[in-house]
């Protein structure tokens, strides 16, 4: 049970970081236990802004753990390891406070699935970005929705067809992934330090209704990650599927 999630919170602002040795990925019990992060601070009285950030220099997250998808064993298990990111993107989405998203290096998979659900986010240039589903014999099903949602269907098609390559920093900005791209991860965290007390002094009120509108149409998102995590169940267990993982682990 390695990794951890913690939760500070100081003069309003809760700042939400996850951490695992595996660059940064995500096994079921830190996805679990994220989105129930994600869901008290949003619920509690002394948050006003939520900050999503990960522990590290270069890697922001590498989405799944390899491990974990290599232990699936059947369509049912299978969906319910990828309705861990379901979840996290889903909490996201219903909290009613800004989550503004601190991305300081690479983001694969599920990892580019939870910048997208972000609100707002930040990011340094060595943020590159890449889906690499397709590669591993699934595809990005689960996150596909928040992706296609923040950068469009054809710049989500580039990434998802084209699973090998990744893309650059300034190329997320440009697609509306990332809202600002800085040098270093000090001129991000000053940036960062700003903006957030910028949105502490605004109305609680606005920021709440401008959340509401910003995520508006979305309300049958619960039945369509389910339904997206039980494609990507079902495939995670083919031949192909397990394979494909197995080598990527090993590489």
């Amino acid at each position: 049970m390695e990794g951890s999630i913690t939760t500070s919170i100081e003069k309003h602002l809760a700042i939400i970081t996850f951490a695992h040795p595996a660059h940064n990925s995500l096994p079921g019990h830190l996805l679990a236990e994220l989105a129930l992060q994600i869901k008290n601070a949003g619920e509690s009285a002394e948050v006003q802004v939520i900050v999503l950030n990960s522990e590290g220099d270069r890697t922001f997250c590498a989405g799944a753990s390899f491990d974990e998808l290599m232990a699936i064993k059947n369509s049912e298990d299978g969906k319910k390891f990828f309705l861990g990111f379901a979840n996290v993107i889903n909490a996201i989405r219903k909290c009613p406070k800004l989550v503004i998203g601190r991305v300081q290096g690479k983001a694969i998979g599920g990892g580019v699935g939870i910048v997208a659900a972000t609100d707002y986010c930040l990011a340094t240039k060595y943020a590159s970005i890449k889906l690499s589903e397709l590669a591993l014999g699934i595809g990005p099903f689960v996150v596909g929705p928040a992706i296609e949602r923040k950068i469009g269907l054809s710049a989500f098609s580039q990434l998802a067809i084209n699973a090998t390559e990744w893309q650059t920093a300034d190329w997320a900005k440009s697609k509306g992934l990332y809202h600002e791209v800085f040098d270093s991860t000090n001129q991000l965290d000053i940036y960062l330090d700003q903006f957030y007390q910028k949105l502490l002094s605004s109305s609680p009120a606005a920021l709440y209704a401008l959340k509401q509108m910003l995520w508006h149409d979305t309300q049958h998102w619960d039945e369509l990650l389910d339904e997206r995590a039980g494609i990507s169940g079902r495939l995670v267990i083919t031949e192909a599927a397990q394979e494909a993982i197995k080598m990527a682990r090993i590489a």
